[in-house]
């Protein structure tokens, strides 16, 4: 499901519409991670590299379709040196239901966070 290009959520969003599993979709959300100038821990960062590990990315987009709720799915996840305020991923979930689609796109989102990426934060030199 992933791109080579970023891709345009407008773009995303009349797609799913048009697909035979949008019927059931009463909700569509999405997240766009970006690199920030702060580390979780507060450390000032100037820039990250990330990796990717495409084959389990492509095999957690078919977990996520199973959860429940969730009729579409979409990701595009960056990869190389990223400045701050680079696009770090897309990812969009179509799902019944308010709480089913907040909660797999939470639960989604996590997983390529913890399984799917690695990021070596940049610090600026003291």
């Amino acid at each position: 499901m992933s791109e080579s290009v970023t891709p345009s959520l407008d773009a995303w969003l009349a797609e799913a519409k048009r697909e035979v599993a949008a019927k059931d979709v009463g909700m569509y959300l999405c997240h766009n991670g970006v690199v920030r100038s702060y580390s979780r821990d507060g450390r000032p960062v100037t820039g990250m590299d990330l990796s990717v590990d495409r084959e389990r990315l492509e095999e957690l987009v078919g977990t996520a379709r199973l959860m429940e709720g969730v009729s579409i799915v979409r990701v595009w996840v960056n990869e190389g040196h990223l400045e701050v305020g680079d696009d770090i991923m897309y990812v969009m979930v179509g799902g019944d239901i308010r709480p089913n689609v907040i909660e797999a796109l939470t639960a989604f989102v996590g997983m390529i966070k913890s399984e799917v990426v690695t990021e070596t934060e940049y610090r600026p030199e003291p």
